[in-house]
């Protein structure tokens, strides 16, 4: 099996899953308990928000444990529209590529009047501009989400500079970073509120992190106990969060040759893709984390497509892995502009540091009779 859907959860670092097995073989104490064994697990999770906090150049106060990325885009994007309204700067920005976590929290705050939504549409190369964003915010506008890399096609987004022009304009800034870890400087993105999520940058499932800074409070999403100060109840993920840790700490060391390695496999596997007959690749022109490549096919069905793949060995998705299964072409696509039948032969391939060039090759032959076998009616039930 070839594993090409990196953006959608990648494998478990040997080292995560190290940092992670006393904590569920070992040690077992609810960190909330004041004996001797909860304080073990205590300062466990202290440690580990430390470690985080400096990889992000943060305040370890300014670190909140949450059970995913999309949670913590919740949180994120409720605080800051809270924050915002009681300013009464109801006005919100976001970027209409961004991921539903995003998306849908900011329309249910809509649809019940509490705020004004503003999505900026990007280029047909995925970019949002900062003249763009400039020129789209007001004065009452009190939130500004841009992701910093889109889960789909990959662009990277200008996050620093947005930071500094919401932040100069009197709005908080927020990014969805989930598909940026190790692509990109994160400690010099001072955005107000930054969300993670562990299992992108291969650590385990169910922990994730939202970074709220200059002291925002985030806006309780789970209420019951006094966890993460009183932000987030539920007794925290101690193993998941000390692989989250060690994870992030693996995917920040040598991040520079790691790009360098995977862009490679990135643009040899996109090369390969090129040469499909009615293939169009996605976002070819502009700046892209290291691992994504996305086409689009002519006159294909990407749901056909991917079990043809996934016949032949190969795992790849059709995007995100929330919208798995949905029967209309992505929004990410629409935004940009894609035509829909073109959108509907759509395919991101995703690459880490475990693939190798034989098998962006391999990849891109499978690909290619996966093409040809769609186009002569063959299917996948033949």
């Amino acid at each position: 099996m070839i594993y090409a859907d990196n953006a959608a959860s990648t494998a478990l670092h040997p080292r995560a899953l190290e940092a992670m097995l006393p904590w569920l073989t070992q040690h077992w104490g609810n960190p909330g308990s004041i004996h001797t064994a909860g304080d073990t697990a205590a300062r466990a999770v202290a440690r580990a928000r430390d470690q985080i906090a400096f990889r992000l150049g943060c305040s370890p106060r300014e670190v909140y444990f949450t059970s995913s990325g999309s949670e913590a885009d919740n949180q994120a994007v409720l605080t800051g529209a809270a924050w915002g309204a009681a300013r009464g700067r109801r006005h919100v920005l976001a970027a209409a590529f961004e991921h539903p976590a995003v998306l849908r929290p900011l329309e249910h705050l809509a649809c019940l009047g509490e705020i004004e939504l503003t999505l900026l549409p990007p280029d047909g190369q995925g970019r949002i501009s900062i003249d763009q964003a400039a020129a789209a915010l007001r004065e009452d506008t009190g939130l500004v989400s841009v992701m910093a890399a889109n889960n789909e096609v990959g662009t990277l987004q200008p996050v620093e500079e947005l930071a500094e022009l919401c932040r100069a304009r009197g709005a908080l800034f927020h990014t969805d970073a989930v598909q940026a870890v190790g692509e990109l400087p994160l400690e010099r993105v001072k955005a107000d509120l930054l969300s993670l999520s562990a299992h992108k940058f291969h650590g385990p499932k169910g922990v994730g992190a939202l970074v709220c800074r200059n002291g925002l409070t985030p806006v309780p999403l789970i209420r019951g106990g006094g966890q993460e100060r009183g932000c987030r109840a539920g007794t925290e993920h101690v193993s998941g969060i000390m692989g989250m840790a060690a994870a992030l700490e693996e995917a920040c060391t040598g991040a520079e040759a790691r790009r360098a390695y995977v862009s490679s496999l990135r643009d040899r596997l996109a090369a390969g893709l090129a040469r499909i007959p009615g293939a169009h690749l996605t976002a070819a022109g502009a700046a892209r984390v290291s691992g994504i490549v996305h086409v689009c096919f002519e006159a294909a069905d990407r749901e056909t497509l991917l079990l043809l793949l996934d016949r032949m060995g190969v795992c790849a998705s059709a995007g995100a892995a929330c919208s798995a299964g949905a029967l209309e072409p992505s929004h990410v696509l629409r935004s940009m502009g894609i035509p829909e039948a073109l959108a509907r032969g759509a395919l991101r391939f995703s690459l880490c540091a475990d693939n190798t060039p034989e098998e962006a090759d391999a990849i891109a032959d499978a690909a290619a009779a996966a093409v040809a076998q769609a186009g002569a009616g063959e299917g996948v039930l033949s």
